[in-house]
């Protein structure tokens, strides 16, 4: 079988490229044929369209894209594809489901006038606009072959708000690397791990300040307990209008009084992330959603991070962002309310005063991790592209 590969690739730094990278290398493992036509362009939708026109499709069995995170390159790719060849299958991973794309590359005049506005004129345009997206990304849905979602709930709820069919679905875990189990380290003190790409909206904020107030609470936690910050801290990400964010970060810290508690892992390499992750015993995601996504629709994606977690068979507490709550429910973790700082301080001290949770959650997230490697999530795409090129 020969696929063509739509989405960024390593060396990009994002977690949708090092999904495609490791499904790339696992197919191929495989013994199926992977282009990547659109290697190189970036995140460019005239450049992605150019590419359809200018490559060969003549041997290429079916085409794979993965959309999210933001992205339309893959996205007007696809709709360019399924324009010029109404019969060629066309599968997705799609990581941000109930939507594709959510937004378009630009808005419709007269709406596109105010983009160069203050705030929050861009935004009411982008709500007022959102009809015409939302059309395109139901008719682009509609036509493909199959869709793949992380979760149930993810499928569901893009399923639903695209009106698709049953028979376009399928589910399949976000995949993880075969990671060597690794015992926990000794409970004392207790390792609590943030992991992942460090910026505004991951509610970090909201992290610090409940375990601050742990220690309000019950002081003597204070000498059982580090946190480590680690992940990547991009300089377009970290870096905004207010000023860098790793530097207010550190400002919260100290003036929370935990700089003393607190280590750092940034700009982690590859190979050195396991290794962070299982001198920890749990990893905590506070993740809030997105206020302006909200007005467009529910976010239920997962978490690379999760994932990570997974695979080195580590617990995790986390929100009921997203699609968080399914991906928690298998005995490896705890979930909380979004937002809610004293529900997620509660939770903090219940992991601080009752550590042997950490083993068990350990165990049943060893566990799923087994399940879910590369090479058995690549056979699942194996057998949704196979399907895909059988259907009429």
């Amino acid at each position: 079988m020969r696929i063509a590969l739509l989405a960024p690739l390593p060396p990009e730094q994002n977690g949708i490229a090092d999904y495609a990278g490791h499904l790339k290398h696992a197919l191929e493992n495989l013994g199926v044929q992977v282009d990547t036509p659109l290697q190189g362009i970036g995140n460019d939708p005239r450049q992605a369209e150019k590419r359809v026109e200018d490559t060969d499709w003549s041997g290429i069995d079916l085409v794979h894209a993965e959309l999210g995170g933001g992205r339309l390159a893959e996205f007007q790719a696809l709709r360019a594809l399924r324009k010029r060849f109404p019969d060629l299958p066309l599968t997705a991973t799609v990581h941000d489901p109930e939507r594709l794309v959510w937004r378009r590359e630009k808005l419709p005049w007269p709406l596109s006038i105010a983009s160069g506005m203050r705030s929050p004129l861009p935004e009411i345009a982008t709500v007022l606009a959102d009809p015409l997206c939302l059309h395109e990304e139901r008719q682009l849905a509609r036509s493909m072959t199959r869709l793949v979602t992380l979760t149930r709930a993810g499928g569901q709820s893009l399923r639903q708000r695209m009106g698709l069919k049953e028979s376009q679905m399928a589910v399949i875990s976000h995949g993880n690397l075969a990671i060597e189990p690794a015992p926990l380290p000794p409970l004392q003190p207790l390792r609590l791990l943030y992991f992942g790409f460090i910026y505004r909206g991951k509610g970090i904020e909201d992290l610090l300040d409940a375990l601050a107030r742990v220690f309000v609470t019950q002081p003597e936690l204070r000498s059982q307990v580090r946190l480590t910050l680690a992940g990547g801290s991009e300089p377009e990400m970290a870096f905004g209008p207010s000023g860098s964010y790793l530097d207010q970060l550190r400002l919260r810290i100290r003036q929370l009084g935990l700089s003393d508690l607190i280590d750092w892992q940034l700009d982690l390499p590859a190979d050195q992330i396991a290794t962070v992750i299982q001198a920890h015993h749990v990893m905590v995601l506070p993740y809030r959603e997105s206020s302006k996504l909200k007005i467009l629709g529910k976010l239920r994606g997962t978490s690379g991070a999760l994932s990570w977690a997974t695979a080195c068979g580590r617990g995790v507490i986390t929100s009921d962002a997203r699609s968080f709550a399914e991906e928690v429910s298998h005995g490896n973790g705890m979930i909380y309310p979004q937002g809610d700082v004293a529900a997620l301080a509660s939770a903090l001290s219940r992991i601080c005063t009752a550590p042997d949770k950490a083993i068990q959650w350990a165990e049943n997230a060893m566990q799923m991790g087994k399940a879910r490697v590369w090479s058995q999530t690549a056979e699942r795409f194996r057998d949704v592209f196979r399907q895909a090129c059988e259907v009429d």
